[in-house]
């Protein structure tokens, strides 16, 4: 009975032990299951310009190469792909980055010479050893043939002018600038703006550029120091839907009223 009771003491001591070792391992894998998700945003522009481009923000936080107070422990990586009927000319560059010190990533996303709507796809992967948890993302911006204003700069000075940014307003307001590089004397720029946007109210519009903070050191081909440029927007095709809607109920109701007399004729004549 002796021997009995002593294996029976083994047994439940080597159960005991094992209890205790699952009870230790089960607080870990919670941990690692309960970390915080995977979550980002990518933003830029919505409109952009035939073959233009634009540097977009990717960032990124959470999953297990975050520890719970916040701490990076492990790997946070985009990767990002093109989605588009035409993907001539389209690109985005680097493609695939680590996003460390909890900073964004700007890659620069260029465009075609086609109107449609680019998409970008962005996958954040959170890595911590063996764990990967990752997220989807998408962007997307409308290429748009873009309202374009030129005009030529000319130095006639005997002195270089340093290079200088130029305002260009529309309506009067400001919608960009453009980089005029260093110009020797009698040295020329061609200036060229392109200005995307999704529609124009109907009637006149006016770009207007001022070369009067550069008192007079350079100026427009002609002589002038401010150009503007003036065009004509039109207003979307009528829609004939209502009239026709409106044409329609009306002969409905010229015919019903025309059937009526026709029928009450025909029952006058019976009762004849």
């Amino acid at each position: 009975m002796s021997v009995r009771r002593a294996g029976l003491a083994v047994v439940v001591l080597l159960v005991s032990g094992l209890l205790l070792t699952l009870g230790t391992v089960a607080p870990l894998a919670t941990a690692a299951a309960s970390s915080s998700p995977v979550t980002g945003s990518v933003t830029g522009p919505s409109v952009l310009a035939f073959r233009a481009n634009a540097h977009l923000s990717i960032s990124g936080t959470g999953g297990p190469a975050f520890a719970a107070n916040g701490t990076r422990v492990g790997n946070l990586t985009y990767y990002a792909s093109i989605i588009a009927a035409d993907t001539t000319g389209v690109s985005i560059v680097p493609a695939q980055s680590a996003i460390i010190l909890n900073q964004s990533q700007s890659p620069l996303l260029t465009v075609g010479s086609v109107a449609e709507t680019v998409t970008v796809a962005v996958m954040l992967s959170s890595v911590y050893h063996h764990e990967n948890v990752s997220t989807n993302l998408t962007y997307s911006v409308t290429v748009v043939q873009p309202y374009v204003v030129a005009v030529t700069i000319v130095n006639p000075g005997n002195a270089t002018v340093l290079a200088f940014p130029v305002a260009v307003d529309l309506d009067g307001s400001p919608i960009g600038s453009v980089a005029v590089p260093t110009l020797t004397p009698g040295g020329e720029y061609n200036l060229s703006y392109q200005y995307a946007t999704l529609g124009l109210s109907t009637g006149d519009h006016t770009f207007s550029i001022s070369l009067a903070s550069e008192h007079g050191l350079v100026k427009f081909v002609g002589g002038a120091t401010v150009y503007s440029e003036t065009f004509y927007v039109t207003g979307p095709p009528p829609s004939y839907t209502l009239w026709y809607a409106a044409g329609g109920v009306a002969f409905v109701g010229v015919l019903f009223i025309f059937m009526t007399r026709v029928a009450a004729r025909r029952r006058g004549t019976v009762r004849k």
